[in-house]
């Protein structure tokens, strides 16, 4: 009996010491290795309220492509770098993405004034890239692994300016000349060449075309020249900062024109809004993509729902109605491809992109020449009946009906801008 006992308890050491040995083996097996999506992000400087939104997005896309198992059966892990908002920090960050970190993939970054320096970086690594709301960036390039997150359509830097051109001519009889200004920086001027080309078809003469430097804080002297010039319609292009210096300005010098706006960027950001409050009173601008539309595309209630919850924490916009939604689809373009090629060749996840509509939290997305979007999906507002810069007047864009296109009409056009200011 003693011996039986002896070789059971050996019989037991033995599968215990198995056990212990195939845990340890299982502890030490590497899990895959992540794949790493890089980027620079505009953190601080002049579009950093915008960016910081932007990567909140993509961080909640990461939380959810690896909940649910992450690419290729890979975790997604996020490399980034703060570009200061700065485009000449722009190219060295992307080559140290790219030659450094060995990043597997690059999207990127927000705004037209870092994407474009981005995609000659981009370009000489054949990497594929989605830019986030940059207009027009590829026109130039011609780059076939570029793709835009951006609802202009085939005619980006048109798009900046056809809806309130559209809308001016509800009163064309009583609207003759027209003063364009704009910051002399990618962005902008892209936007005013586009209402250039546009004006050849509108009956509005130019009576005033001026840019001011990106690093202008005063903007009096141009709003004054502007005033002198007396024009029926004042058409801007212009970045956070000086949306509201120009705004601001305005308001001071007390620039009225018939109809005032173009493309204010810094009103896209909630807490700009409520530091100007009235001040915006009568302004037509483009608009990002209204709360009615985000209900009605997968997804956009959640990620609303999940960044404001994030915003509260982190003292971030706390709508989030314009950047997060941008954010958050250029992820799923570049993971589409990536899924859809089965691999992270470039040129298999650009050719997958290219051929194949995308479902997004924008909506569904096919893209055309330059990787701008085959249909143009772009919306003008005006702000109205702002009294304070109470935040709850911002939440459900009653303050800010869509007028144009007409098929997403939310609100009537208040003529002329004095009227809408009272």
């Amino acid at each position: 009996m003693q011996g039986r006992m002896t070789i059971a308890a050996a019989l037991r050491a033995v599968a215990t010491a198995f056990a212990a040995v195939a845990l340890c083996w299982s502890a030490a097996a590497p899990a895959a290795e992540p794949i790493k999506l890089g980027f620079s992000m505009a953190l601080t400087g002049g579009v950093a309220l915008a960016g910081k939104q932007v990567l909140a997005a993509l961080q909640i896309w990461r939380d959810d492509v690896n909940e649910k198992g992450g690419l290729l059966g890979r975790p997604v892990e996020l490399v980034f770098y703060d570009d200061q908002s700065n485009p000449s920090n722009v190219p060295p960050i992307y080559t140290k993405l790219i030659e450094i970190d060995k990043v597997d993939l690059v999207i990127g970054p927000y705004a037209t004034n870092m994407v474009a320096p981005a995609i000659p970086v981009v370009m000489s690594h054949n990497m594929t890239t989605v830019g986030i709301q940059a207009n027009a960036a590829n026109s130039e390039f011609h780059y076939n692994r570029y793709f835009s997150i951006l609802g202009a359509g085939p005619e980006p830097q048109k798009a900046f300016s056809t809806g309130f051109f559209e809308l001016a001519m509800s009163h064309k009889e009583d609207l003759h000349t027209i003063a364009l200004i704009g910051a002399d920086a990618e962005f902008s001027q892209n936007a005013l060449q586009g209402a250039r080309e546009n004006l050849k078809t509108y009956p509005f003469k130019p009576v005033f075309d001026r840019n001011y430097p990106p690093t202008t804080t005063d903007y009096a002297p141009i709003v004054r020249a502007v005033q002198a010039a007396n024009p029926d319609i004042v058409y801007v292009a212009a970045y956070p900062p000086d949306s509201v210096g120009i705004i601001r300005a305005a308001n001071e010098i007390g620039l009225v024109p018939k109809l005032f706006g173009g493309t204010f960027i810094g009103l896209l950001v909630t807490q700009l809004q409520e530091q100007l409050g009235p001040l915006m009173n009568g302004l037509i601008t483009t608009a990002g993509t209204p709360p009615s539309l985000m209900r009605k595309f997968p997804g956009g209630t959640q990620l609303q729902s999940r960044y404001q919850a994030l915003a509260a924490t982190q003292g971030l916009d706390p709508l989030g109605y314009n950047y997060p939604p941008a954010g958050y689809a250029s992820a799923q373009v570049l993971a589409a491809g990536v899924e859809g090629a089965k691999s992270l060749d470039q040129d298999k996840i650009a050719a997958y992109i290219r051929g194949h509509t995308i479902s997004t939290v924008l909506g569904d997305i096919t893209f055309g020449k330059d990787g701008e979007w085959a249909k143009t999906r772009f919306y003008f507002a005006q702000f109205q009946h702002v009294a304070s810069g109470d935040l709850d007047q911002f939440r459900d864009a009653v303050h800010e009906p869509v007028l144009w296109p007409p098929e997403f009409k939310t609100g009537e056009l208040i003529y002329p801008y004095g009227a809408a200011r009272k």
